[in-house]
């Protein structure tokens, strides 16, 4: 199980655990909303010239001849959701042997990048957040919601405060 566990997984676990949730039972409203269908288009216009990578659970946007992984965001500003993202994958490369340097995420919006390098603490909370995806997993009760402030554009809203 714990192969299964993709960079939506770790995304979604770093912003909100209740997305998580939902999303692991099939409950996918990602594709109507229209912050999603931006951040595609963002990411399909930015760099492509690149081929992403797929590695089964984990898909990532491209990986460089210097052993750095390229993720492309269309927020305007870093979160730890995206950073653990990005180290998710590089966690999954070096499972199959490959090595990397970190990751790069590319924010197009702000023409910002942010480095992120692969250390031994990087894996280990490579390996912390992939546990805590499980034990998301197994839960038989959706956790709790955020504050509702904390929800803004997100595609799950409906199945959080619709009373």
């Amino acid at each position: 199980m714990r192969d299964d566990v993709g960079g939506v997984h770790i995304k979604y676990l770093h912003h909100c655990r209740r997305q998580l949730w939902l999303y692991l039972r099939g409950i996918r409203p990602e594709r109507l909303n229209p912050t999603v269908q931006l951040g595609e288009a963002v990411h399909d216009s930015s760099y492509a010239r690149h081929s992403p990578v797929d590695l089964g659970a984990a898909r990532l946007d491209f990986f460089d001849g210097q052993q750095w992984v390229h993720e492309v965001k269309s927020s305007s500003r870093p979160s730890e959701a995206d950073r653990a993202q990005a180290l998710h994958y590089c966690h999954q490369l070096t499972r199959f042997g490959i090595d990397v340097q970190g990751a790069i995420l590319h924010y197009p919006a702000t023409r910002r990048t942010v480095r992120l390098p692969w250390t031994p603490e990087a894996a280990a909370q490579a390996e912390t957040d992939i546990g805590e995806v499980l034990s998301v997993a197994l839960s038989p009760a959706s956790p709790d919601r955020l504050p509702r402030d904390r929800c803004r554009g997100c595609s799950y809203t409906d199945y959080c405060w619709t009373e």
